[in-house]
């Protein structure tokens, strides 16, 4: 096989083959004759959930076809879809979709299947906005699946981890395309945001905390960057804001990480436009780094949210050597059963790091003990060194969810060793 590695380069895939069928036919052919097979999307998994022992599919040989459903306001898609591809044609046809991650490069099967998010108390990751899906099983046969007529197996099968076949149609909920204008504020207080975090976190359609959690020289306490993502009810920008919770307006165009620039950012200052142009950070046309960082993410009910800020905020001092960045963004709850936001809101505390290994796994270990106290659930898709045991407290739905693949999965086609690590327990 070809080198390949993900998209931070820290991980190498293992698998000896990589096949690109170029038609559904040819994709079902692959996965009745492979002992073990995993399919690959935009590599954007920041360790081995993707790889496989044996054989690796990539779906990018696949037509991609969207079909609109007015009546039911949803999109079907075949083939392996990136959000980007979508979200401009999705908006020429007059729809959009609710939410949208900080990078609109990443595959929609993918990133759904990991359960990957954007920002807003009312917004559920992406996940949630799956109604349907058609499934290449480990036969080879294609099974479908959609929220109205399975409600007890779909919310099972939504975030898989790959773990139930190779995802060949997904069905997406639509609505009515919408504008956004994004605003930057700088400087708000961390006894503020611990006082009026609700207020905060309402104050936008979207909102996204940046910090590095280093204390200024005034207040001794780490300081945030505010990002709001204000929704439009007309064409007419909404007025701007003179001040964010007491941070102040920036005035020029800034990227997240201090110092870098922000020509890979969304357009910022007020300015409205599309709903795909502004819900992500990160701008399609742009790649917006290259790679060089590893991330991870915590998610804690939202219920917790002050207490595990305050908390990780103790540890700025071990965190400042290997940190870039942090985030810190509010999802809504949904249904689905390895999703880290079931049944209850949560927040997502994000880490982007510096590409040190060694250092990070270090900085893991005490961000996980601080937030073991706070019912922290890791991201699926980004570094944890959380063990089994205690992600079967963190998704209590686990064992529902190995015996869903083991019904429909018996000999195991899809594990690989991630899954057979965090979800099986099987070494």
């Amino acid at each position: 096989m070809e080198a390949l590695t993900n998209w931070a380069g820290n991980h190498r895939f293992a698998a000896p083959r990589i096949h690109r069928p170029g038609s559904l036919a040819e994709l079902q052919a692959l996965v009745a004759e492979s002992a073990l097979v995993k399919a690959v999307g935009s590599r954007h998994s920041f360790h081995d959930l993707a790889d496989s022992e044996g054989e690796l599919i990539q779906l990018d040989g696949l037509s991609r076809r969207m079909d609109l459903d007015l009546s039911a306001a949803a999109v079907h898609l075949s083939g392996a879809w990136t959000y980007s591809e979508l979200c401009t044609l999705l908006d020429e046809a007059g729809f959009a979709l609710p939410n949208l991650a900080s990078l609109p490069h990443i595959s929609i099967i993918g990133a759904c299947s990991t359960a990957t998010h954007g920002s807003g108390n009312g917004n559920r990751g992406l996940a949630a906005s799956v109604s349907g899906l058609e499934f290449v099983t480990a036969t080879g046969d294609l099974r479908s699946l959609d929220r109205a007529s399975n409600p007890n197996t779909f919310p099972g099968a939504v975030v898989s981890l790959g773990g139930l076949g190779i995802v060949s149609r997904v069905t997406l909920d639509v609505e009515p395309r919408f504008r956004v204008q994004q605003e930057v504020f700088d400087g708000l207080s961390l006894s503020r945001l611990a006082r009026e975090f609700e207020d905060i976190t309402g104050a936008a359609y979207s909102v996204s905390l940046f910090t590095d959690w280093q204390p200024d020289a005034t207040s001794r306490a780490a300081r945030f960057q505010v990002w709001l993502k204000r929704r439009l009810v007309d064409p007419s920008p909404l007025e701007p804001l003179p001040s964010c919770f007491g941070a102040k307006p920036v005035l020029q165009a800034v990227h997240p990480v201090v110092g870098v620039s922000a020509a890979s950012c969304t357009t910022q200052l007020g300015r409205p436009g599309r709903w795909y142009e502004r819900l992500p950070h990160f701008r399609m046309d742009h790649t917006p780094s290259c790679g060089e960082e590893l991330q991870s993410e915590y998610f804690v009910p939202r219920r917790y949210a002050v207490d595990a800020i305050q908390a990780v905020s103790q540890l700025h001092e071990s965190l400042a050597p290997v940190l870039q960045i942090s985030e810190i963004r509010t999802i809504a709850a949904d249904d689905l059963w390895l999703s880290p936001c079931r049944r209850e809101a949560c927040v997502g505390i994000h880490f982007t790091w510096k590409p040190d290994w060694p250092a990070v796994r270090r900085r893991l270990d005490a961000v996980e003990a601080v937030l073991e106290a706070f019912e922290a659930r890791p991201h699926w898709g980004k570094l944890f060194v959380m063990s089994r045991d205690r992600l079967l407290h963190a998704y209590p739905a686990i064992p529902a969810f190995i015996e869903l693949a083991t019904t429909w999965d018996p000999a195991g086609k899809f594990r690989n060793p991630y899954l057979r690590r965090h979800v099986f327990g099987e070494g």
